[in-house]
């Protein structure tokens, strides 16, 4: 049930038809770990526990640095050097203390993977590197928990919902991360953002597009971005949608599956 507190505070979402009082009770009811309090995690955040998420789960073991704030927008100038995981519990805390927040202050690894997604029942990866990505991806694959995953470039951006672990209406597994991607780039090929720049309201665009993909994942009005990728080029101000499928070579869910738990990703 949702308090009179609640009932004013999400009033547009209830008035909205597609959501309404039972759509803001399954957001109360939700739990949703975000990767990475960064550029794109920040905005997600924030219209997540606006919006009414009742657990937000946030794992970063980075500190906050002034170059940061230029796009990580629930970090703020006094925050500099406390852990991303404190300062985003205490903006949301301000902003809505409604949500239960947990934070978990270590880097995703193979260890701890699987007990830290298996608690969610949705996953929004924000990190910027192609190990997390491959790992989170295959990570809620065993953990049968769906993933929206999103990438930042200089003056683009992608994003894609995950549900490898489920079937389509042919019965057949929805198509991996690593469908999309088969390999990541070389080392190298790929600028870091400290070396390549970020836009920083690009990262806010992206990261409240993750946000609205989970309240929709959650909710269930729409059509989902499963087997859709969503490119945004900021230049142009263009945005595109490409579709993927399942690859039956692809190593996850393939027709010869061959990684069958997170060992690989042991260094």
């Amino acid at each position: 049930m949702l308090s009179p507190d609640e009932l004013e505070r999400y009033a547009r979402h209830i008035v909205l038809r597609d959501v309404g009082g039972p759509g803001q009770a399954a957001l109360k009811r939700a739990s949703v770990l975000v990767i990475g309090a960064g550029g794109l995690g920040a905005p997600a955040l924030m219209y997540l526990a606006a919006a009414g998420i009742g657990t937000l789960g946030v794992v970063d073991d980075d500190v906050v640095s002034l170059s940061n704030l230029q796009r990580q927008v629930i970090h703020t100038t006094p925050d500099i050097g406390r852990h991303k995981v404190e300062s985003a519990a205490e903006r949301i805390s301000a902003l809505n203390p409604h949500v239960r927040f947990v934070g978990h202050a270590t880097w995703l690894n193979a260890d701890n993977a699987l007990s830290l997604i298996g608690d969610y029942d949705l996953v929004l990866d924000g990190s910027d590197n192609f190990s997390t990505r491959y790992l989170a991806s295959d990570a809620c694959f065993f953990a049968k928990r769906p993933l929206i995953t999103a990438a930042l470039g200089t003056f683009d951006g992608s994003l894609t919902t995950i549900r490898a672990h489920e079937t389509n209406e042919q019965g057949e597994f929805n198509p991996t991360y690593r469908c999309l991607f088969p390999e990541a780039p070389p080392p190298g090929t790929v600028p870091a953002c400290a070396e390549a720049g970020v836009m920083g309201a690009l990262a806010g665009v992206m990261g409240s597009m993750m946000a609205l993909e989970a309240i929709r994942e959650i909710v269930g009005f729409g059509d989902g971005l499963v087997g859709r990728l969503l490119m945004i080029d900021a230049r142009a101000m263009r945005f595109e949608t490409l579709r993927y499928a399942r690859d039956p070579a692809n190593p996850l869910n393939g027709d010869g599956p061959v990684i069958t738990d997170l060992s690989a990703h042991r260094t």
